[in-house]
């Protein structure tokens, strides 16, 4: 029996706390295509599907009240979703004219690449790796 292939990501899942300004930034700002968007009854949240250019998927779950959680770099869990840019200067530029802070680029120490952190509504940590 040969092994299984773990090396694409389908999907990443986030619960937002505040569906229509989570929306916002993934969708206005971040400008991912929204692929499905369903208001579940049954649950009463909204499940929202967005494409990353890798056919992999973002799911965002809007849900009322959720737990909060530790939402920085050194917490366990998750630590960051990373997105790959071709130009992290313009990128930077882009982000901060919507109102997105994001940290001083720096330089990777082991692979030498241009990479900078912002965070989403909820406060989780994205990072921009060039």
């Amino acid at each position: 029996m040969s092994s299984p292939d773990f090396t694409t990501i389908h999907h990443v899942a986030l619960i937002a706390s505040d569906y229509p300004r989570t929306k916002h930034f993934y969708v206005d700002i971040l400008r991912l295509p929204i692929l499905r968007e369903n208001y579940r009854a049954e649950r009463q949240d909204y499940k929202l599907d967005l494409r990353l250019a890798n056919g992999a998927e973002l799911e965002i779950f809007g849900v009322k009240n959720p737990p909060q959680r530790p939402s920085f770099p050194e917490a366990s869990g998750l630590r960051h979703l990373a997105f790959k840019t071709n130009d992290i200067e313009a990128a930077v530029a882009y982000l901060e004219k919507h109102g997105v802070s994001c940290e001083p680029i720096r330089t990777d120490d082991f692979t030498g690449e241009k990479m900078t952190f912002f965070f989403d509504p909820d406060g989780l940590p994205l990072e921009l790796h060039e």
